[in-house]
């Protein structure tokens, strides 16, 4: 037994190595709309990292935080050959429908994907909020559309359709249960075949999701979360001193349980907000190692 978790341990360090050797040639970026996206007219601000000199820094390292998103893309992260198992997740970096944390909750990301043998697609989505619409409202229309795009060019991607999930960090992770539960239709006219593809996630990971739940109803989930059993199945993880608020994500998940939705939830008692997957002395930042298990578990084995 000692030497088969030795192994295994070899095996993932030499998998993470080739994975990041491969993630450092990413795609180019592929424009979501064919022109501007719907209810935007021209760039109204130069698109740009908005951090400050010594602001945030995570496990003593910057983040860039991509203000100004006026032409969302997807940009796709593919595993070495060797470990490619077809899967694919549209990764949702958070930053309060402001900002994109494009790094922490983003490429390095899609590297962790990619050294589990997943493909990684991230999604550049607009921020910030839209004046006069709902703080979510360009993002989902974004997503939505990045998933359709993702089903239409699975065979030029190397993507299996059945398997396609959404990975979702803070206001990145409302989005990823937004398009969780907003499914049937587009909340934008169609544009193109890509529109007439499903933008369903076959599996949801939710890492210190927000907006899920309206505190002042008593953590009711919010009206944007029409939860269903057609919900995907959703795997959780938040910290009790987050700010964010555990209850946000307890009133998530419990309603998933009672729509016979299939969940995992974790809970760890420290770790805050905003650590993406920078590892610390932290227990909560060791939350991949059981991501990993629960996707190789339910998604990963079927092939």
């Amino acid at each position: 037994m000692r030497f088969s978790r030795c192994c295994h341990a070899w095996l993932m360090s030499v998998g993470l190595l080739c994975a990041q050797l491969w993630a450092a040639a990413p795609t180019q970026p592929v424009p979501l709309w064919p022109g501007a996206a719907p209810g935007d007219g021209a760039p109204k601000e130069t698109e740009r990292d908005l951090t400050k000199p010594g602001e945030g820094l995570v496990a003593g390292r910057g983040v860039i935080r991509l203000g100004n998103v006026w032409s969302p893309t997807l940009t796709v992260y593919k595993p070495s050959p060797t470990l490619d198992t077809g899967a694919s997740v549209l990764v949702c970096p958070g930053g309060g429908y402001h900002i994109l944390a494009l790094d922490l909750e983003g490429t390095e990301v899609c590297q962790w994907l990619n050294s589990i043998g997943v493909t990684g697609v991230l999604l550049k989505y607009r921020v910030p909020r839209r004046e006069g619409r709902e703080k979510h409202e360009a993002a989902l229309q974004d997503a939505q559309r990045a998933l359709g795009l993702m089903r239409q060019n699975a065979d030029n991607w190397g993507l299996d359709p059945q398997r396609m999930g959404v990975l979702g960090f803070s206001a990145g992770g409302h989005l990823a249960a937004a398009l969780s539960n907003n499914h049937g239709t587009r909340s934008y006219p169609p544009v193109d075949a890509a529109d007439r593809k499903s933008c369903r996630p076959d599996f949801a990971i939710l890492v210190y999701p927000a907006y899920l739940t309206q505190p002042e109803k008593a953590d009711a989930v919010a009206p944007e979360l029409p939860i269903s059993n057609n919900t995907p199945p959703t795997w959780t993880v938040i910290t009790q001193d987050d700010p964010v608020r555990v209850e946000n994500a307890l009133g998530y998940v419990s309603a998933l349980q009672r729509n016979q939705v299939p969940a995992e939830f974790h809970l760890f008692p420290k770790g805050g907000h905003g650590y993406g997957l920078r590892r610390t002395d932290v227990p909560v930042t060791r939350w991949t190692d059981l991501a990993t298990e629960w996707l190789q578990l339910t998604v990963l084995r079927k092939r």
